[in-house]
């Protein structure tokens, strides 16, 4: 009996864009053939840009998970507590090139058959991976995530039973030895478990110091889990600048790419002898540079991510029994792991072989001889051909077999055939290598010495080499491998034959368009290799099936003919079946088994793919000709007219409170709000200066978030082309960016110069300073708060007189240019104090108009001391809620134009309440308010919110979140006053919370106050 982890999520990342299907699809295939679990949800993620590192790829990944995982949920907003029994999610990366394998390292096949297969399928090092995390690893461990690259294969003798009573980070480490380490990395641990540091080619002293008893010391090996909560805490720093620059989505609002490594950033934030200093400031090999072109974003995102996680523990597991293979770029080592592992000398072939050699996915036609210790993979060939020993074949097709049979192909080569796409032209490219040769240094070539080369076929360095590549020179970059002669059309093997001594020329070598090995690689046509060796997979098994019926062998084709029909491949196996029954007149034997296999087929397309027992048609009328034939011993007319009648019975059978204030619908509908200024802890926590500077340039500089963990972001416009993105909302400094081009202190349109535009209207410069002690996020309106006061500074700055009325409409002029789409309670609620109802009637131009209520003398007093804003641990992550209500209201979709209807009912219930005195009319008045919130934006609840909405019910009139839902702030109506504390209570002895913090509330009865200081100090 084998347990096992039951996997809900598997996320592969990979960086080239257009394989994504093509990496989903082959995944899918393994799932319906029972490798890989049923219940689990694949998602391909391709990273947003080339050297986004391992940590800003998990990063993007674990965002686009959580938006999915939402979507699935039927959600507008993602939250990755939404569904809480989706619990387990494997996080798997493609890692580098792989120059053995031109689908990566995760579809590199392996020489292992799998055990016990009923659908037949090549085992991967993607497979080996899977298999080994979900039956040895991470048995037994809590919901979270796990984090792998297939950089490497893992081999595991026992599973692993440590994951019980731990919380935060887990890595798992495996032994190696301290000369192995020198290339690789390794933890030091405390005598706890607990990770001290991570050294990275570190020195021999320095790996030595991470010995433990077994004389080995702890590969940085993977994989490596996050709990949920840290995973929840990881995601959350996407809306952060700059790590939104890890991100498709910070990307398309216009962040720059930043890379980020996920052991020697993020892991490394959580090592117990690192100080923030020596973190944040630090000079890493293999990590970004602080010292580099972008020294500052990175010790920005090293900020960023030591005050989000640091304090999570992060512990290790040693496995001392366990091995750790890396998929190195080693020829030679990658030659001997495949002809190491397994027992099986061909796999998924048809052709027998002698002992030490390897076929795989492979046609062979003639005298094919494989030495000992050579491999061929996914080939097509025709003998006579040697393969000599050391040898490595793969992707060769049946054109090349001509050239091949004539090459003087030595041992210890690796010759191969890479599918790549120029442009529109597909074709295929041969390169060859020594299997001894050192790709990433210059050494040899073909085992040899370049002098060597160059002696024997007169190719110069420079031939192969830019001039100035100097010292940098590496195999991976030699421009070795001809591609197409520009009157000739493609180059075949031709190309590398000449190269290894065979027919060819210097003269036509040097006319052709070459490549080297790397730029092959960047251009190989994944969906194209994968299609040929799926082909070559169909077509070895139809061989297989033929000669396993005339050999009469016990080999079950059934795993076979399963794969064959879930490929769509039947059509082709029945043929090959009708042929092999057809012509075995002389042993009725393979005839009868054949006939039977074909029932096989077929009733595997009628049931699900299960084939097995069957009642078959022979009393049935249009079968009786074909089995009339096959009495009269009319082998071949028989079995063509069954196969007449399948094809006529397979086509028979062949079809198995707010949002009233949002444009548009605040202009088509009219919009109608009730809200109150108020103080956060006694301090208003959002404000601006803005100052005139004699320097024509533009000096924005925003600080957002609590003192102890802000942010803070300058951005220097120069030019107008520095502010061309103040549409893009995640672009730095965007906001204020927007505010500039709405007040019109400069045309981004003008022919004049920014600094022309600057000292000619205002003689000089502006230098804006922002801030705001909210987390981003919030639902409190900040953004829009914060506009109207930069645009307040600015006017008053720039000498021009503004009312709030005016800076309640320039706000929302100004989040329609900023692409944010919002509505304009926000700065009403902000820039207007007291409590007051706003309304808009549904006509343009819109205007909105607010009315300050009359309240009772002791209400607002009453009010005050029942008012608490808790922060729920989560920011709200709306990115398409606003579009998918708008769009919903496009469609006139009729529960939306009911709730319109109720919110603007709704909220002249409320002024009525506020005006009687009613806390108890304003608190039932709020819960329809969240009600009516949800049915707008279904999914704006997240569950920990849910919960601990449940659990303060009992001491509320009403309560919501604020803004459009989805985290943020949840603000309550008390039922007595003065409950901060039993609140506070009450939610730390509550489980399934994040880091809540409860906030005392004023009310604030004077709205926006502008202060000017001195000429000298004008601001």
């Amino acid at each position: 009996e084998c347990s096992f982890l039951l996997i809900d999520w598997i996320v592969y990342t990979f960086l080239r864009k257009k394989t994504g299907f093509h990496f989903k699809l082959h995944l899918e295939i393994r799932q319906q053939r029972g490798s890989l679990s049923p219940r689990a949800l694949l998602l391909t993620v391709s990273d947003p840009q080339e050297r986004l590192g391992s940590g800003g790829a998990t990063l993007n990944a674990l965002l686009v998970a959580a938006e999915h995982l939402s979507a699935r949920a039927g959600y507008t907003v993602s939250d990755s507590k939404q569904k809480p029994q989706l619990l387990h999610s494997f996080y798997i990366q493609r890692g580098r090139d792989f120059p053995w394998d031109g689908c990566s390292r995760a579809f590199c096949w392996m020489p292992i058959a799998a055990t016990e297969q009923s659908v037949e399928g090549p085992v991967c090092c993607l497979d080996m991976l899977l298999d080994c995390l979900s039956t040895k690893v991470c048995v037994g461990s809590p919901p979270g995530v796990w984090v792998c690259s297939t950089d490497m294969i893992l081999i595991l003798p026992t599973a692993q039973s440590t994951h019980t009573c731990f919380s935060g980070v887990r890595v798992m480490s495996l032994p190696g030895d301290v000369s192995f380490a020198a290339n690789h990395g390794v933890y030091l641990t405390d005598t706890e478990g607990g990770v001290r540091d991570i050294v990275y080619r570190g020195s021999e002293k320095r790996i030595r110091s991470a010995v433990l008893p077994d004389g080995k010391v702890p590969l940085v090996s993977g994989p490596v889990f996050f709990s949920r909560s840290v995973s929840e805490r990881l995601l959350q720093t996407h809306v952060t600048p700059p790590l939104d620059g890890c991100t498709y989505l910070g990307m398309d609002s216009g962040a720059p790419p930043l890379q980020i490594s996920l052991f020697l950033d993020v892991l490394m934030c959580l090592c117990s002898e690192m100080t923030e200093t020596e973190f944040v400031n630090g000079e890493r090999t293999g990590c970004s540079s602080p010292l580099g072109p972008q020294g500052a974003a990175v010790k920005s995102a090293r900020s960023v991510l030591w005050k989000t996680l640091r304090g999570v523990p992060l512990s290790l597991v040693y496995i001392p029994d366990g091995r750790y293979d890396y998929l190195t770029m080693s020829g030679r080592e990658h030659v001997v792991r495949l002809t190491d592992t397994g027992t099986e000398r061909q796999i998924l072939s048809h052709i027998q072989v002698i002992e030490g050699s390897r076929v795989i996915n492979t046609v062979l036609e003639g005298s094919v001889r494989v030495a000992a210790g050579a491999v061929v993979q996914h080939c097509r060939l025709q003998g006579p051909i040697q393969v000599q020993p050391g040898c490595l074949l793969s992707g060769l097709d049946l054109n090349s077999s001509t050239y091949l049979q004539h090459m003087p192909l030595t041992s210890d080569i690796i010759l191969q055939g890479h599918r790549v796409q120029l442009g529109e032209l597909k074709l295929t490219v041969f390169t060859v290598l020594g299997a001894y040769d050192s790709l990433e240094a210059a050494g040899s070539f073909l085992n040899q010495t370049w002098s060597q080369f160059y002696s024997r076929t007169g190719i110069k360095p420079e031939e192969l080499w830019a001039a100035d590549s100097g010292l940098c020179r590496s195999l991976l970059d030699a421009r070795l491998f001809p591609v197409f002669m520009p009157k000739g059309g493609p180059v075949g093997m031709e190309g590398v034959s000449f190269l290894l001594g065979g027919s060819g020329s210097a003269e036509s070598w040097r006319a052709a368009w070459r490549l080297s090995l790397r730029e092959v690689l960047s251009l190989t046509d994944q969906q194209g290799e994968l299609h040929w060796r799926e082909e070559l997979f169909f077509s070895a098994g139809r061989r297989r099936a033929e000669d396993t019926l005339k050999g009469h062998t016990d080999h079950n084709l059934l795993p076979s003919i399963r794969a064959a029909v879930l490929g769509g491949q039947q059509g082709e196996l029945l043929q090959t079946l009708d042929s092999v029954a057809s012509g075995s007149s002389s042993d009725l034997g393979i005839a009868a088994r054949s006939l039977a296999c074909i029932a096989d087929v077929l009733g595997c397309l009628a049931g699900e793919g299960r084939g097995g027992l069957r009642s078959g048609p022979a009393a049935n009328p249009s079968w009786a000709s074909a089995f009339s034939l096959l009495e009269q011993g009319k082998l071949v007319a028989g079995v063509q007219e069954l196969a007449k009648q399948r094809v006529l019975w397979l086509n028979r059978s062949a079809s198995p409170c707010g949002w009233s204030d949002t444009p548009p619908i605040a202009f088509e509908h009219g919009g109608v709000v009730v809200n109150v200024a108020v103080r956060v802890d006694g301090k208003r926590p959002i404000g601006a200066r803005v100052r005139r500077i004699p320097k024509p340039h533009l000096v924005l500089v925003s600080t957002s978030g609590p003192p102890d963990c802000s942010v803070t972001t300058e951005t220097v416009c120069e030019v107008l082309a520095d502010l061309e993105d103040y549409c893009q909302p995640h672009a730095p400094g965007a906001l204020l960016k927007a505010v500039c081009v709405c007040s019109d202190v400069v045309f981004v349109s003008s022919s004049l110069s920014l600094e022309q535009q600057l000292l000619e209207r205002w003689g000089g410069g502006l230098e804006v300073h922002t801030w705001s002690l909210l987390p981003h996020g919030s639902g409190l309106g900040t953004s829009s708060i914060l506009a109207g006061a930069v645009l307040a500074g600015v006017y008053r700055c720039t000498g021009r007189s503004y009312d709030t009325s005016s800076l309640i409409h320039a706000v929302l002029y100004l989040e329609q240019i900023l692409t944010t789409g919002g509505g304009w309670q926000d700065q009403v609620g902000g820039l207007v104090g007291g409590v007051k109802v706003a309304r808009s009637h549904a006509t343009l131009p819109l205007r909105v108009d607010v009315e300050q209520l009359s309240l009772p003398q002791d209400f607002l007093s009453a009010l005050q001391q029942r008012l608490l804003l808790i922060y729920t641990g989560k920011t709200r992550l709306a990115r398409n809620l606003l579009q998918d209500v708008v769009r919903n209201w496009y469609s006139r979709l009729p529960a939306i134009v009911q709730n319109a209807e109720q919110l603007v009912s709704n909220a002249e219930d409320c002024a009525r309440a506020c005006s009687e005195g009613s806390l108890s009319g304003v608190g039932a008045c709020i819960e329809r308010y969240w009600q009516q919130k949800k049915a707008m934006a279904p999914g704006c609840e997240p569950a920990a919110v849910r919960t601990m909405m449940n659990a303060l019910q009992p001491l509320t009139l009403g309560q919501s979140l604020a803004g459009a839902g989805g985290g943020g702030f949840l603000f309550i109506l008390t039922r007595h006053a003065q409950q901060e504390e039993n609140v506070r209570q009450i939610l730390s002895t509550t489980q399934g919370l994040g880091d809540f913090t409860v906030h005392s509330v004023e009310l604030d009865m004077d709205g926006i106050t502008v202060l000017q200081k001195s000429r000298e100090h004008a601001q």
